[in-house]
């Protein structure tokens, strides 16, 4: 169950990174729905334990932190005109899952048990506490399950019958080419209910900035142009919609703030990654240095203590830096031998040290505030220049450097995941090495069912485009261009950097505000009234603490399930489009302005209805 789970909500996370640029953490969905498919099925097998819950959950969280390594980077490769192979995508995707798995097997005993209650973990911890309720009864996993049945229905509704409009638009009055909007679709609604209020108002403020200030005064300053602005080389702005300006120069002042959001973030943790760097080296070195008579593998140890062998770890991290270094057509493509040689021990120190920060970080902040993109980023500019030094600055070298990235975006991703698993085995009793062995199952396992997720939705949507922008991974193609050549618009990168250095001065966190900044304000929008409904709910209960944490709960359960139910079927309809062509739908079609208020109306009720699901009975 954990297997199967984990490739629907790997393939649901794939989709909503790229639409997004946000994934969710899958472990407590997952811990629910299996759960509640083991009760299903008890009149037909014995009853399930709740270690075999927590496996499966521990097998099927492991998808969603390998879709987000993915999505980072990979869709670059289609953005320059490439065509990676399912197998390229799927191999740097598996392998970046073992060598994050491995690497961190040897730092559970400090940060799992040693500093329990000192790192919260608080994903782990909440899991542990849902599965404990789940066992006991409940309508969680009702939850879960209708809200991927309203996802698929509704994602049905409007991406293949073509009932009623996706997207509606609106221009602003007196301001020229001042444009809002708002994506209609369950999994964005469901998103900025997970988020919470706060964190969604700073996302649409950024998406406004840009499209109610940036693009108006592009605008205003274009109508004065009669030759091109640079990067664009062939229209005037004048004569460009506002979609237009947003795609030839907005994004780029969205991708310096979201650069910058990302190494902030990395400076403000680095205390954090010193040490947790300096008490994981003592913690691996302990354990390459202790003697046989400690070992893991001797019978008579505790069976909640017992970890896979450290010779095995140290075996496997070897074989996964060989296959990268000797495989051909993996890393960068055509790389030659020598391009590998250098970067697959690039890989292991980079894998190594983001391993580790990784791990202590979602101990203290969780996986949903790990900066992954901001360690991706550093691993770049890293890799970038020692290629610079070398010379390799052509397409091969920006291929190679971006699959570096790949890798250790995966490793450090998985091993937060997997701290977090392995937290709740320990508050449940599990068994730590038979977690490590499903981890590593769920990433093996998922990996082709993400790599071809990849390649049906560029099929069917085209990666940086508005229904699929990708925009994490067109952050990190900006990055690698910057450094390797020139023909970045370095002046636009600079502005949102500075834009996203003025928000932090302010005490607003400038990572939400960047993807903001950089998203179109159709897709900040839906969020924006997630995180509103969120927020009456709260208020509404804020001085009775049982009833607003079930209410908040059940919430982000049937959020989860419209992620999931949305995700799945959007890979489905990719799927059918990848073979019999984009759907036509029934023929309905909508004058204006009933169009936008049938979709508004219609979105209205999935709303009406997340606020009901929220209820407790």
């Amino acid at each position: 169950m954990g297997v199967i789970f984990g490739i629907l909500f790997g393939a649901a996370n794939t989709y909503l990174g790229l639409l997004a640029g946000i994934t969710v953490s899958t472990s407590i969905p997952v811990a629910v729905m299996t759960v509640g498919f083991f009760r299903l099925i008890r009149r037909f097998t014995n009853p399930a334990t709740i270690l075999e819950s927590n496996m499966a959950q521990t097998v099927g969280s492991a998808s969603s932190s390998l879709a987000s390594g993915v999505i980072f980077t990979i869709p670059a490769l289609y953005l320059w005109g490439l065509d990676p192979s399912i197998f390229q995508v799927a191999g740097l995707a598996v392998l970046g899952g073992l060598l994050g798995i491995l690497f961190m097997i040897p730092l559970r005993r400090l940060l799992i048990k040693q500093e329990h209650g000192k790192l919260p973990y608080p994903e782990g911890t909440a899991c542990a506490k849902v599965l404990v309720a789940a066992e006991k009864g409940g309508s969680g996993a009702g939850n879960v399950f209708l809200g991927i049945g309203v996802g698929v229905i509704y994602k049905l509704c409007i991406a293949f019958l073509y009932l009623w409009k996706d997207t509606v638009y609106a221009y602003l009055p007196l301001v020229n080419k001042a444009q809002i909007g708002m994506k209609a679709t369950p999994a964005l609604l469901a998103v900025g209910y997970i988020l919470g209020y706060r964190v969604a108002a700073i996302m649409v403020a950024g998406s406004l900035i840009s499209w109610v200030v940036l693009i108006p005064l592009l605008a205003f300053v274009g109508d004065h142009l009669t030759t091109p602005l640079w990067p664009e080389s062939g229209s005037l702005i004048a004569d460009m919609s506002p979609t237009e300006i947003w795609n030839r120069y907005i994004r780029y002042i969205g991708a310096g703030a979201v650069a910058f959001g990302g190494i902030i973030t990395i400076v403000r943790s680095t205390p954090t990654m010193v040490r947790s760097f300096k008490i994981g080296v003592s913690e691996m070195s302990a354990r390459l240095g202790s003697t046989p008579s400690v070992s893991s593998t001797v019978p008579s140890e505790e069976r909640t203590n017992r970890d896979l062998p450290w010779k095995t770890v140290i075996i496997g991290v070897v074989i996964v830096i060989a296959v990268l270094a000797l495989t051909p057509n993996l890393l960068g493509g055509t790389a030659s031998l020598t391009m590998r040689l250098v970067a697959a021990p690039a890989i292991a120190l980079f894998a190594f040290l983001f391993v580790t920060v990784s791990s202590r970080i979602v101990g203290l902040v969780g996986v949903s505030s790990n900066p992954t993109s901001g360690m991706t980023i550093v691993t770049l500019l890293g890799v970038a220049m020692i290629f610079v030094y070398l010379g390799w600055t052509d397409t091969v070298g920006k291929v190679t450097a971006l699959t570096i990235g790949t890798v250790v975006c995966v490793a450090a991703s998985i091993a937060g995941d997997t701290s977090q698993d392995l937290k709740t085995g320990f508050l449940l009793g599990a068994t730590p090495y038979r977690q490590q062995v499903g981890e590593l199952i769920g990433a093996a396992s998922s990996a082709l069912a993400v790599a071809a997720s990849i390649v049906i939705l560029d099929s069917a949507y085209q990666f940086g485009s508005a229904e699929l922008p990708a925009p994490q991974a067109t952050l990190m193609k900006t990055i690698v261009e910057g450094v390797l050549e020139s023909g970045v618009p370095w002046r636009l990168v600079l502005i949102g950097a500075f834009l996203g250095a003025i928000v932090e001065l302010v005490s607003i966190p400038s990572l939400p505000f960047a993807v903001g900044l950089y998203l179109p304000v159709s897709t900040m929008t839906p969020i924006f009234v997630g995180g509103c409904i969120r927020y009456f709910i709260e208020r509404k209960h804020k001085d009775d603490p049982a009833t607003l944490n079930k209410r908040r709960e059940s919430g982000i359960l049937f959020s989860s399930g419209l992620i999931g139910g949305e995700g799945l079927l959007s890979v489905g309809i990719a799927l059918y489009a990848f073979y019999w062509g984009k759907p036509q739908g029934i023929g309905v079609s909508w004058s204006s302005p009933w169009g936008e208020l049938v979709s508004l109306a219609i979105f209205t009720l999935l709303g009406f209805l997340l606020w009901r699901r929220t209820r407790v009975k």
